[in-house]
């Protein structure tokens, strides 16, 4: 996605009460979490479990929140999404780069790549795949569903290779 996307994509959701962006980096996002760091919004963590619980915290505290990861974290944390967040139903938005989404990228995120719409839906996590014509439609929905108590993804393909 491109870099002035990610950005309005930061900046509509913090505009719109969205709070809380933690996580870890990831260069799918990059433009997103520069953004972030250049307004003095982003929290980075060394694990992935430890940003949704700060998330979890700041959520429970009324105060909306966004965790960042790559896929091959989101599938390290599926614990983490299955004992806490959807356990006690707190609601937050995913922000997960799909890595192994390009079939010639770095052979350890194939796999990942290839099996991580089967992981959300086996977590029955409700996402939407964000791309530069529907990410405002899809923020809205993100929006629309953490007012509602839900937890969901946002996915973001990584579309180079570096």
């Amino acid at each position: 996605m491109k870099a002035i996307i990610q950005k309005k994509v930061f900046n509509y959701l913090l505009k719109n009460e969205v709070k809380n962006f933690i996580g870890v980096p990831d260069s799918t996002m990059k433009h997103f979490i520069d953004e972030g760091l250049k307004k003095n919004k982003i929290l980075i963590t060394t694990r992935e479990e430890e940003a949704i619980g700060i998330a979890a915290g700041m959520s429970m505290s009324k105060s909306n929140s966004l965790v960042f990861m790559q896929n091959a974290g989101f599938a390290n944390s599926i614990s983490t999404i299955t004992s806490l967040v959807q356990l006690y139903e707190i609601p937050m938005i995913f922000l997960i780069g799909w890595r192994g989404f390009l079939k010639n990228d770095a052979p350890e995120h194939a796999k990942i790549g290839k099996i991580q719409p089967k992981i959300l839906q086996a977590l029955s996590l409700q996402s939407k795949v964000l791309n530069e014509k529907n990410w405002k439609t899809s923020s809205d929905w993100a929006l629309k569903l953490i007012k509602s108590g839900k937890p969901c993804a946002l996915i973001l393909i990584r579309d180079f290779i570096d």
